[in-house]
């Protein structure tokens, strides 16, 4: 396999024979969790993110790129560079042989493990949802926040894979400063002890996720920001997102009888009468659920401004190694924005401040209508607003551009091989005796210089029921119990024109390439 070398990386090997890794570029890998297409400030958003949107001015921004649509087959596909069905990550449609989350084939070791065994020093901090240990794959240190539910007061978490006493509320922790915390310890450490070595930083936030937890000045600072309501907020995304040339095109209709994926009608009333399951038209609420509402996207917002200054502090740790020019910095979302409402962990508390601790709020259809502008649905569905994700590229030393953007459709098993091609290696082959197959992803380095550069045979997915693939300009796509519908994604991004019956032998021919990779995957999760 002929590998593409970034110029600077081809000179290096020029002048420095066969050690070219002195000069091999850091890598820095942010997810955030349950983020919206639309919310980051340089994708359109009104949520101040002025450190992301500085490496988007002076980076890229890809404009179709996707996610798995849920968090774990999402981060396994993008440390692993498979589809997550075929490595027993996700269930198969009529298949639980491997059932949810199962463990990998042998032959699938994730990206830390590959860079690892090429001089790489990994680290890890905050959310996981990976089979294994942390540092039995790669990585040299880990902080893993398991605990999802509480921002405040964690009562599973490891470091290193040791578990950690509960955190005790009112002690000032806060999820996200703290995953922040450890991975700039490790930055810290790695310039005074390992500087002579390459770092891959794997920095994946829990927020915006679920509960709306945040600190107290954050939510201040949008309080009463979104009292105009969702219809308001979209349509000025939309009207950004075009202002800037980032998608055209038509804004989806909102579904106003959508609701979350999973119902908890006793949820609903802990959480009482402010709360609403459908994105009914802002005007028909009562003042009440529109103060109600209002202040749940104002926590939200909170949660994914801080996140942003916590990259920040990031960032800034890694100018003062004096590493910035050579770090490759991705950032991108697991899945779209949540529809869902529950009451989990500790419960909610209706008299407490809300995005305190004692209480549990869910951002719901209506703001996650919003925040997945301009595309339909959410997280689990296989909808646009469910899996199409930002991605924010940035590398001073290998990405010449600034502030362009690059409509090349991708995937998140493409980050697996682009991360070792400019680490300057391949997958391997072979694992003890037992053949790799070939990643599902494709390099993504020919498009840092060039868009439109890198083709895909499909993009394939299915959770929950919900299926869908793309080829080209065309995706077939069904929710569960629904038929297909055909769409075409060069002029209808927003999935409003069903073209199913204007060619069905495209569908047709769609829906025989889904089902060769249902069998396909079902092959390769078999094997070990």
């Amino acid at each position: 396999m002929m590998l593409r070398i970034p110029l600077f990386l081809a000179l290096v090997h020029i002048i420095a024979g066969s050690c070219p890794a002195v000069d091999r570029p850091n890598i820095l890998l942010i997810m955030a969790d349950d983020l919206g297409y639309s919310d980051l400030g340089c994708y359109g958003g009104e949520i101040e993110t002025p450190n992301l949107d500085t490496l988007a001015a002076n980076g890229l921004r890809f404009t179709q790129f996707y996610n798995t649509a849920r968090c774990w087959p999402t981060r396994s596909a993008i440390l692993a560079g498979y589809y997550p069905q075929a490595i027993r990550r996700d269930k198969l449609p009529d298949q639980d042989k491997h059932g949810n989350r199962g463990s990998r084939p042998k032959w699938a070791p994730l990206v830390s493990t590959l860079l690892q065994s090429e001089g790489y020093r990994c680290y890890h901090s905050g959310k996981w949802h990976v089979d294994g240990d942390v540092t039995a794959n790669g990585f040299a240190r880990s902080y893993h926040l398991k605990d999802q539910s509480r921002f405040f007061s964690p009562q599973v978490h490891f470091l290193d894979d040791e578990k950690l006493p509960p955190v005790e509320q009112g002690t000032g922790y806060y999820g996200t400063i703290n995953v922040t915390g450890h991975a700039i310890e490790c930055l810290d450490d790695h310039a005074k002890n390992h500087a002579d070595e390459p770092f891959f930083t794997y920095l994946a936030y829990a927020a915006p996720h679920f509960p709306l937890h945040a600190l107290p000045e954050d939510i201040e600072r949008y309080k009463n920001k979104y009292l105009d309501g969702w219809e308001a907020h979209r349509n000025a995304r939309w009207s950004r997102i075009q202002d800037k040339g980032l998608l055209s095109g038509s804004l989806s209709a909102p579904e106003r009888e959508l609701g979350p994926p999973y119902d908890f009608p006793d949820h609903l009333e802990i959480l009482g009468d402010g709360e609403v399951n459908r994105p009914l038209p802002w005007g028909d609420l009562t003042e009440r659920q529109k103060q109600f509402q209002a202040t749940k996207m104002a926590i939200h917002a909170a949660m994914i401004d801080c996140m942003d200054r916590e990259i920040g502090r990031v960032l800034d740790t890694i100018r003062q190694m004096g590493e910035f020019e050579n770090t490759l910095v991705l950032f991108l979302s697991d899945n779209g924005a949540s529809a869902e409402i529950m009451v989990r962990a500790d419960g909610h508390d209706p008299e407490a401040a809300p995005g305190s601790a004692s209480t549990y709020l869910c951002l719901g259809p209506g703001w996650s209508t919003v925040c997945n502008t301009p595309f339909r649905r959410h997280k689990t569905w296989t909808h646009e607003g469910g899996c199409a994700t930002p991605l924010i590229a940035h590398w001073p030393k290998g990405i010449a551009a600034k502030g362009e953007f690059r409509a090349n459709p991708g995937h998140v098993v493409d980050i697996l091989p682009t991360l070792l091609e400019i680490a300057g290696t391949a997958p391997p082959k072979t694992i003890d005796g037992v053949p790799v197959p070939p990643s599902h992803g494709k390099s993504l380095v020919p498009v840092f210089e060039k868009d439109n550069t890198v083709n895909h045979d499909y993009f394939w997915w299915y959770h929950d029921n919900h299926r869908a693939i793309r080829q080209g300009d065309w995706k077939l796509v069904a929710a569960k119990g629904d038929p297909w519908a055909l769409y075409n994604m060069k002029t209808d991004r927003a999935e409003q024109i069903n073209l199913s019956s204007v060619h069905p032998a495209k569908v047709k021919k769609l829906e025989a390439l889904w089902d060769e990779k249902v069998t396909e995957f079902a092959k390769m999760a078999e094997s070990d």
